[in-house]
């Protein structure tokens, strides 16, 4: 018999690692898009060639990550049908739909200009040229959109209902699906956080340049435009951070509750963990500090409305638990026949927590006389671990407020015309590229983590979504997509510190020729003049 704890604690690892990989490289591509926008759109109006050069040499590096993760967002996909085939079987309707639109809408869009972008400057004028990037960028968003949606809806399932004589979920109103509250939010978030890391990302191969004192026009544009769109985009993160907190507290009050360790419900309104030791077997949170009144104030935008803490959710869930079990009981009546309005009646009344009951097939197959120990057991798989929850998500918050930092420095010495002495500013950006990564992917283990023991949330538990796999062909593929994605890491890092290193003036044969016509400053340059001839000459 195979072990379902292993099939599905594997099945879980693999998308876990397949989904963290893939999203190394969306970030950026959702990010830079918009950064060459810009920066196409000042060569449009100005005629300046230095920004035609700066849209050319990000735009590169843009490409290369773009490719590494069109080919690591495929595999991803194929997995709900592989290793989550019941998943596939029980919500497809609704989950396949706004997929099938990104594909349709906004993958082949951002593919098919993609290649416009590249092969197009010497046969589209300035302006066409720039409505092919502005729709890259629209490509990019609207995939990230349509995706965020089909995820949003796993966290919030509106719009659909269940239909007990196919025992599948079925679509209602797209409407719903598409304007789901969670969906949105997530969606201008995630979105954000990739501006913040292509902006650090500009920035930080900019500022490194800057360092060098090489391509120093160049890099003082590149520099500001990435520090007025990081700073932009960085406020856009922490001001929806809050909004998806009040979301949370809306939707799902049990990831609420476990990223603040909110053990017990508190008066209102509720203080904030600013640190902590949670403490999971005993159900409380060591050497707490707290700010006071803040947690209410985000979570539920009322000073007198409660944060519901840890045990008083499990006492709603175990009540949820016990009527999923007499809804199983009304499902399993109606499915051995008896259709009459009373049975169709009963299930109607209880559905709602069908999904709850469902939990215990984890420790029983006969739902419906659950002993009270395995009733306790479920009730405790309602709450996922709360000390990593706890964790990521102050790791994010942290990485957050530095990146707020870094932009609102080198925009103010910006302004000031005084970045050149800041090297400890360079220094930082330069060494602070890598961290919005780590920022997004803390971020995405807060979100789906939170969302255990469910993969759709109140509706289809986790551990009954799986496929029935051999443990052996999930550790076999699971070695592989970690060796083939290390291996498209590997090749990106390579091409991009390449081409980086090579810089702006590998766009030219000759001295990169916008240094050549003169001193023109650019924003924040206070070098003294005239440039150093011999500061290109390692760019060549």
């Amino acid at each position: 018999m195979v072990p379902i704890d292993e099939v599905v604690s594997l099945s879980r690892l693999q998308f876990a690692v397949t989904a963290l990989y893939h999203f190394l490289f969306v970030p950026l591509t959702l990010g830079l898009s918009w950064i060459l926008v810009i920066m196409e759109s000042v060569y449009v109006m100005t005629g300046n060639q230095i920004y035609k050069d700066m849209t050319r040499f990000w735009g590169k590096l843009f490409g290369i990550n773009f490719a590494m993760g069109v080919a690591t967002g495929i595999t991803l996909e194929f997995q709900f049908g592989t290793n989550w085939s019941y998943y596939s079987h029980y919500v497809g309707d609704i989950f396949g739909t706004p997929l099938a639109i990104e594909g349709l809408m906004a993958f082949f869009l951002e593919s098919t200009f993609v290649g416009l972008f590249f092969f197009g400057w010497d046969k589209l004028s300035r302006k066409q040229h720039l409505i092919v990037t502005v729709l890259v960028a629209l490509g990019s968003n609207l995939s990230a959109l349509w995706i965020l949606i089909a995820n949003g809806w796993m966290n919030n399932p509106v719009g659909a209902e269940f239909n007990f004589e196919t025992m599948r979920m079925e679509l209602v109103s797209m409407t719903e699906v598409i304007f789901n509250p969670v969906a949105q939010v997530k969606f201008v978030h995630t979105v954000a956080a990739g501006y913040v890391t292509a902006s650090m990302f500009v920035l930080g191969v900019s500022a490194w340049y800057l360092l060098k004192a090489r391509d120093t026009a160049f890099a003082l544009r590149s520099f500001a435009v990435a520090a007025g769109f990081g700073l932009a985009a960085t406020l856009s993160v922490i001001v929806l951070g809050d909004e998806s907190g009040y979301t949370a507290g809306e939707v799902n009050k049990v990831k609420l509750a476990a990223i603040e360790a909110e053990w017990d419900t508190h008066p209102a309104p509720a203080g904030l963990t600013l640190f902590g030791l949670p403490n999971d077997k005993e159900e409380r949170t060591d050497y707490a500090v707290k700010i006071p009144y803040v947690l209410g104030l985000i979570a539920t935008r009322s000073a007198d409305t409660q944060v519901l803490g840890i045990k008083d959710l499990k006492k709603e869930h175990e009540a949820r638990i016990r009527n999923g079990m007499l809804a199983y009981a009304a499902l399993t009546r109606l499915k051995s026949g008896d259709k009459s309005p009373e049975a169709r009646a009963e299930f109607d009344k209880l559905k709602k927590d069908l999904g709850y009951g469902l939990l215990l097939k984890k420790y029983t197959n006969n739902v419906v006389d659950a002993t009270p120990e395995q009733i306790s057991m479920a009730v405790n798989d309602t709450i996922p671990k709360v000390a990593p929850l706890f964790w990521a998500f102050r790791g994010m918050v942290a990485l957050g407020f530095l990146f707020l930092f870094i932009f609102a420095a080198s925009f103010w010495f910006l302004a000031k015309k005084q970045l050149a002495p800041q090297r400890w500013l360079l220094r930082l950006a330069v060494i602070a590229i890598p961290l919005p990564w780590i920022a997004a992917e803390l971020g995405w283990i807060v979100a789906e983590y939170g969302r255990q023991p469910w993969t759709i949330a109140g509706i289809l538990p986790t551990h009954l979504s799986a496929s029935s796999l051999q443990p052996g062909s999930l550790y076999f593929s699971l070695a592989g997509f970690i060796f083939f994605y290390t291996f498209l890491l590997v090749v990106e890092m390579i091409l991009m510190v390449k081409y980086a290193r090579l810089g702006p003036s590998s766009l030219h044969t000759g001295k990169y020729h916008w240094e050549t016509k003169g001193r023109e400053n650019g924003p924040g340059d206070v070098l003294p003049p005239p440039l150093n001839p011999s500061a290109n000459a390692g760019s060549h």
